[in-house]
């Protein structure tokens, strides 16, 4: 055992310093590992002069049966569910108002979610809400690694969604391997078009479903129906489909390997208290066949069938320890524990296990799951006070938003008396789910002559306002010659007020008259 551990010194200090070949293409070992066996030299050889990129090992992988498996199925049906159904539920919010629960109605610059409405300048809403849900996936990858990925996680969803069609049509592992190194028959033709067809169908609901989200829905797939549909929704409907059918169907573990960017974020949500799957290598080696009748005197559990192998979704092997590819998805868990069972050997050999916890059974001792640590505490601080600060900001959100855009070209008029008038554009906001009158008035420039395009017969002029809509005007103030030259300023600060004529509430919002210089 010492010199095979001298030798794998050797090995490691070799690793970077290729052999060069004779030129009958026998490898030699380098000086600086000698004593290094040829067949130790040939590999690393081998690994140093791999090329850059290599070709893409397409992962079949088997249908796993257990706990963990049925618990994907189950988060399968009721994600999938909720994404297709979601649209279709309604929210009664009065006449003249959409009644679709959940609806982002882009073309009116809104989104619905149920009671909820929230407007382009609440969108800090929308990014409270994003700050809590990272911080709700950094507080489950503290916990249990990457949870989301492996089992709600939209790419892991539909990509088991299209696996489950691809084994429905060519059958499982070992009959879709046979099946790709066959020569292109009838039958191969028909089962591969069948598979690539129903994941298109798939593609084709997601994206419907999808574009359902930004339009009343059952109107909408009317239309998309009878073809009457804007062209824009066919276009986001093939641009969903496609994009569904390429990264779920084709590109699969692709997309959790190399395109996502959190398998590279994860490594700092991790500690030694982080429930992750893991081989306990301390019970499976030294590992080898197992055959009915052996005796397990000198040996680890793991009878090397790789079953933990050939169900992984991303194709690696658990054993090696902590891998970036690896999603948490426990199906080697299921394959494993089946395996231990029929060989009659204690089970999870594999399981959710902490880094502490193996180092500390490997020294004789056993370690605590710790799920409340410093990171876990701040995440479980941080997520209700960003909760309770969103819904202080809600409870005391105005009903009535009002914003003024003051010309700029031209800055202001000349009169023919000498007056002048400046132009603005205000736009009032009525959050309510019923109409409201406003008046309008001017604070700051007593003199001035105010006048809504629309209004001007109007000596006092009532605003109305549709419920839960904007209403745009266009307002020009006037001065007269005399009343410019009192002016101090070359621009003079002033208040629109808006006024509801119901309740008495009001908006104020600051500007400026501006005149030439003197």
């Amino acid at each position: 055992m010492a010199d095979a551990g001298d030798a794998a010194t050797d090995v490691d200090k070799f690793i970077g310093e290729p052999v060069e070949p004779r030129s009958s293409g026998a490898l030699v070992a380098n000086e600086a590992a000698p004593g290094v066996p040829r067949q130790e030299v040939e590999a690393v050889n081998a690994k140093a002069n791999r090329p850059l990129y290599e070709a893409r090992q397409k992962v079949h992988p088997k249908r796993a049966r257990g706990t963990f498996r049925s618990i994907k199925w189950v988060v399968m049906v009721v994600t999938l569910g909720i994404y297709y159904l979601l649209p279709w539920l309604r929210w009664n919010r009065g006449d003249h108002l959409p009644d679709q629960a959940i609806l982002l109605d882009f073309a009116n610059q809104r989104l619905f979610f149920g009671p909820f409405e929230i407007w382009p300048q609440e969108f800090y809403y929308i990014t409270g809400l994003l700050v809590i849900a990272a911080l709700a996936l950094f507080l489950v990858t503290s916990l249990a690694g990457r949870v989301w990925c492996g089992y709600a996680c939209p790419q892991t969803v539909w990509t088991d969604l299209m696996i489950a069609v691809e084994r429905f049509w060519q059958g499982d592992r070992n009959a879709r391997l046979r099946l790709d190194k066959s020569p292109w028959t009838f039958d191969k033709i028909y089962k591969k078009s069948a598979t690539h067809l129903s994941w298109l169908l798939i593609g084709v609901a997601t994206g419907g479903a999808l574009v359902f989200y930004f339009r009343d829905a059952p109107t909408l797939a009317r239309e998309l129906v009878t073809g009457t549909a804007p062209a824009i929704a066919y276009l986001f409907l093939g641009i969903f489909a496609f994009t569904t059918y390429l990264l779920g169907g084709i590109a699969r573990e692709q997309v959790c390997i190399y395109m996502c960017p959190w398998p590279r974020i994860q490594g700092a949500m991790f500690d030694q208290d982080s429930l992750l799957v893991s081989y306990r290598a301390y019970r499976g080696e030294p590992r080898g066949p197992h055959k009915k009748n052996d005796t397990w005197q000198g040996r680890g559990d793991c009878i090397a069938c790789r079953q933990c192998v050939v169900v992984c979704p991303v194709g690696i092997d658990i054993r090696h320890g902590p891998q970036l590819e690896c999603i948490q998805c426990a199906l080697c868990i299921d394959a494993c524990n089946d395996i231990m069972k029929k060989v009659g050997r204690p089970q999870n050999l594999i399981a959710y296990d902490t880094f502490r916890n193996l180092a500390a059974v490997e020294a004789g001792e056993k370690a605590k799951f710790r799920p409340i640590r410093p990171r876990t505490v701040l995440y479980l601080v941080l997520i209700p006070v960003i909760l309770a600060l969103m819904m202080v900001g809600w409870m005391n959100r105005s009903e009535l938003d009002v914003s003024v855009l003051r010309d700029r070209n031209p800055l202001f008029v000349r009169l023919s008396d000498g007056g002048i008038r400046n132009g603005y554009t205000i736009k009032i906001l009525n959050k309510r789910y019923d109409p409201r009158e406003f008046r309008l008035s001017v604070k700051g420039l007593d003199a001035a002559e105010l006048d809504i395009v629309g209004l001007e017969d109007n000596e006092t002029p009532t605003i109305s306002v549709l419920p839960d809509n904007l209403r745009s005007m266009r307002v020009y103030l006037s001065l007269g010659s005399d009343a410019v030259k009192q002016l101090s300023d070359e621009a003079t600060p002033l208040e629109f007020v808006v006024t509801d004529l119901g309740d008495s509430a009001q908006s104020a919002r600051s500007t400026t008259f501006r005149r030439p210089k003197q």
